[in-house]
């Protein structure tokens, strides 16, 4: 299903299924958010030790 379809849909909805449909969307964002703050630190992480190593090889 294409978002042109979804969006075409919504108005049907009840507010009880808008409000899932509301939730869902937050409850994706969270989760990418929350992927996107791991990799953030993931590479924070591995700049520091690459930093550390290169202290190590050249100091």
């Amino acid at each position: 299903m294409s978002a042109a379809e979804i969006i075409k849909e919504l108005p049907k909805l009840s507010e009880r299924e808008r409000r899932e449909v509301r939730a869902k969307r937050l409850e994706l964002a969270t989760e990418n958010a929350d992927i996107q703050l791991c990799n953030e630190s993931a590479l924070a992480g591995a700049l520091l030790l690459d930093r550390m190593e290169n202290a190590d090889t050249h100091g």
